[in-house]
């Protein structure tokens, strides 16, 4: 049974998780070593910003005022952007911060507003030519930013980004629009089921908790090509309070459903037995450049720079590993090397231990780690570490 002192609200991103993998989404729980990446803070600049800009003060400004929204847009822009960046450095595992990267959340953030004027129903305008008039009715459009949905129960819960009148060529509201946006790549064709699954989600808590509410539309706003996406289909909300029944924590692990699909950037691997099983089974293959291993250090040089290391397998379904006889040869460097050479300063005998390589470059006969790898103590958590 969950502990009755614990009681948690489920979230799209959670529905997710737990949908994907049982055990990805008990993992999440554990309070383990999170991780960082320069496309979540990318796309958190981004959402802040248009956030901050749709709640901006424009109280005194002359409403004919033209040139002010570019300067304006990249000031906030860089501020978000600063948070994000220590945010990234705090985290206890992240790769190499880029900061090349801004002119691409520049481009992000442009993509999102023009989204924005097209639903305020402006035809092709630049930055530039928007005036502080036009705003404010952008403004008066968005109904919330960065709006908090709760179930009546609090079992559900949601983050949506925006939630803005739908209006008609007259510019009357005839209905609402939640919509969410997306910096990653835009879908061939329909929206992706996750994305679907989370604005519908919104939508019906919408509708829930606004028993008058006009017509709503679920919409992904990708603001690569300034695309939207509509998500259609039934009511979601007694599938996630299933979700929310089934995600109750215990004090053993949920189930694992590895697949490539799941594991493939799953945070959580070096705590979880279950994909080295799946992989030696055939029910995983590995594939691509860069790839994931359980290994044992044979060697290492003293700098920590050059190394010899054997692959492990599994012997059993609890993370228990033994030696496969395979051996290769890698090079670290960056953060790979930071973290090879902190886990040999605390384990100096490391050739008694296995570790978690995550992202190792076998695209060669001597493989490679940099910033982006990470190296992990192997740790198959069999049991919860809260308390029950």
């Amino acid at each position: 049974m969950a502990s009755s002192q614990w009681t948690h609200s489920l979230s799209p991103s959670s529905w997710n998780n737990f949908e994907a993998c049982p055990r990805k989404f008990w993992l999440s729980r554990q309070r383990l070593p999170r991780k960082a990446g320069m496309a979540a803070s990318l796309g958190t600049a981004v959402h802040d910003s248009v956030e901050d800009l749709c709640n901006l003060d424009l109280e005194g400004r002359d409403d004919d005022e033209l040139n002010w929204l570019p300067t304006t847009a990249k000031s906030i822009l860089t501020r978000q952007w600063e948070d994000e960046r220590e945010k990234f450095f705090n985290t206890p595992r992240h790769p190499k911060w880029k900061e090349e990267d801004f002119e691409g959340a520049q481009k992000q953030l442009i993509g999102a507003l023009n989204i924005l004027f097209k639903k305020a129903g402006f035809k092709q305008v630049s930055l530039s030519s928007v005036t502080v008039a036009q705003w404010k009715d952008i403004q008066e459009m968005v109904l919330a930013a960065e709006g908090t949905l709760r179930s009546s129960c609090g079992r559900l819960m949601g983050r949506l980004d925006l939630l803005i009148a739908d209006r008609d060529e007259e510019g009357n509201t005839v209905g609402w629009i939640v919509a969410d946006l997306k910096t990653g790549k835009p879908p061939d064709g329909e929206v992706y089921d996750t994305v679907s699954r989370q604005l519908r989600l919104y939508r019906d808590l919408l509708i829930a908790n606004n028993p008058n509410h006009p017509k709503i539309t679920a919409e992904g706003w990708y603001s690569k090509n300034s695309s939207v996406y509509v998500a259609e289909g039934p009511n979601v909300i007694d599938d996630a309070m299933a979700a929310w029944e089934a995600t109750q924590l215990t004090p053993e692990p949920f189930d694992a459903t590895p697949s490539n699909e799941a594991c493939g950037f799953c945070e959580w691997k070096a705590w979880c037995p279950s994909w080295p099983v799946a992989r030696a089974r055939g029910e995983m293959e590995p594939y691509g450049t860069f790839r994931d291993y359980v290994v044992k250090i044979v060697n290492l040089d003293d700098d920590c720079s050059v190394g010899l290391i054997e692959i492990m397998g599994p012997e059993g379904e609890n993370g228990k590993m033994g030696s496969t006889g395979q051996r290769h040869g890698v090079v670290f460097a960056g953060y790979a090397l930071e973290n090879i050479q902190k886990l040999n300063d605390l384990a100096p005998d490391y050739e008694n231990e296995f570790f978690f390589f995550g992202s190792v470059n076998v695209g060669s006969k001597t493989w490679k780690m940099g910033d982006w790898c990470d190296v992990l103590p192997w740790s198959p958590l069999l049991r919860s570490t809260r308390d029950f």
